[in-house]
């Protein structure tokens, strides 16, 4: 669990950040195509050693491979993500400068919400009342979850399954392994069978795949907006009717970062949901609806009419035979 001191002083220091460089938060322009050159080469220099190029033919004597192979970043990934324009040393500090890097190295690392203080203050508010907060040990941290190197935010991915497999991926990645599970896990607690935890949940892990976690496991009062208020499976949302209809919080969620005109070019309820999955309940057009069941009626009809008229004409046969 977070201690009390330590979320004190991470506060007040964001504030104090925040309230001294207020324009550090702003988003900074991307770089100018002369800088991203010059940031390319410089970042060339790490990646040297820190690919799979770099594993396999080592550009320097005396390298630990075994200790590489775990800060091995992949160029093309990290070029698409969130900091793929960046310099690694915009968050690699000067111990990071030499090689062999200093022993103290990670104390020079930048932190989060060195850039991001606003969204920090307001995501430790909700991580506070989170059950990862309740339940894990101060070493839990936003790299945690997050790894700079890969993230990409929703809205540039658009891709709903994009989306999913990535954020997913962050739950799943500890949630279905008893190996990361137990590094993280207070007092040695076993990882809960995560199938089992989710019996109730038809086709449990087709669901993984269409949707995320946390559109069950956060807050849905909001439908704006995601929470980092992970939520136990004692208040995680269990009704289905919460994505399945045609007032399907997928829409608000998952699916908001499609263009509007994305959403209305079908013309159709839930077009979003339409042109990139099939949500029983939530894809629906309601004209078709009302064509299938005027057909549906329309045929109930003529059966009944049909099987009247037969019984009508039999009776009546009968009469004129008898007669």
């Amino acid at each position: 669990m977070f201690s009390t001191i330590n979320r004190k002083l991470r506060g007040a220091v964001a504030l104090l950040a925040l309230m001294a460089a207020p324009l550090a938060f702003a988003d900074e322009p991307p770089p100018s195509p002369e800088e991203l050159v010059k940031i390319q080469a410089a970042n060339g220099k790490c990646l040297a050693c820190h690919s799979e190029a770099g594993l396999k033919k080592p550009p320097k004597e005396g390298l630990d491979l075994k200790k590489l192979r775990s800060h091995l970043v992949h160029l093309d990934t990290y070029t698409e993500s969130d900091h793929g324009q960046m310099a690694c040393t915009k968050c690699h500090g000067d111990g990071y400068d030499e090689h062999p890097h200093e022993a103290d190295a990670k104390d020079s690392l930048s932190e989060c919400q060195d850039c991001h203080a606003r969204k920090a203050m307001r995501i430790e508010r909700q991580f506070d009342k989170s059950v990862h907060a309740e339940n894990l040990s101060e070493t839990f941290t936003c790299v945690t979850c997050h790894d700079a190197h890969t993230m990409t935010l929703a809205a540039k991915l658009r891709d709903p399954h994009k989306i999913v497999a990535q954020d997913n991926k962050i739950c799943l990645d500890c949630h279905d392994s008893d190996l990361a599970f137990a590094k993280m896990a207070p007092d040695k607690k076993k990882r809960p069978p995560i199938d089992d935890i989710h019996d109730w949940l038809p086709n449990t892990r087709l669901h993984w795949k269409a949707v995320r976690c946390i559109e069950c496991h956060t807050p849905t009062e909001d439908k704006l907006s995601l929470s980092h208020e992970i939520q136990n499976k004692d208040k995680a949302e269990k009704k289905c009717a919460t994505c399945h209809s045609a007032n399907s919080s997928l829409n608000a969620r998952l699916y908001r970062h499609l263009a509007t005109e994305e959403q209305n070019k079908y013309g159709f309820l839930n077009s979003v949901i339409l042109s990139n999955s099939y949500v029983v309940g939530a894809t629906r057009n309601p004209t078709l609806d009302m064509i299938l069941i005027g057909l549906f009626v329309a045929t109930l009809a003529g059966v009944i009419g049909h099987g009247l008229v037969r019984a009508i004409m039999t009776r009546l046969r009968r009469r004129k035979n008898h007669d």
